[in-house]
């Protein structure tokens, strides 16, 4: 049975789902790497709200890094949005791939979301 925290890459790598925290000037960069799915989209929820308690207002969530999204992975996005319209920070996100992206096109959420350039 496939670890739920690892998914295969294109080139049959298994990548271990983790979330790379790149400080910027004025904001926080967050990139979720692997598989943000039902097992680790509480981790990716985790990691902001840490970030959120010490203090971030900006918070970018870079998707560049996901191989694969499920809609788990899109309603912890989804609360994110609900928590920064109703706390007052700003939140931003940065394209993933086609596949990554075609889970707001199918769901018809692309609009709901700030997407900013990388």
């Amino acid at each position: 049975m496939q670890d739920p925290e690892r998914v295969e890459s294109s080139a049959n790598e298994i990548t271990p789902f983790t979330c790379e925290v790149v400080p910027e000037r004025d904001a926080v960069r967050v990139r979720p790497v692997g598989a943000l799915d039902m097992a680790t989209a509480p981790t990716l929820d985790a990691e902001i709200a840490q970030l959120r308690d010490a203090g971030f207002r900006r918070i970018l969530v870079d998707l560049r890094k996901l191989d694969f999204m499920d809609s788990s992975g899109l309603r912890a996005l989804l609360t994110l949005h609900a928590r920064a319209s109703s706390d007052g920070f700003e939140l931003g996100l940065v394209r993933g791939n086609a596949t990554v992206h075609r889970v707001f096109e199918v769901t018809g959420t692309t609009a709901l979301f700030p997407f900013t350039d990388p």
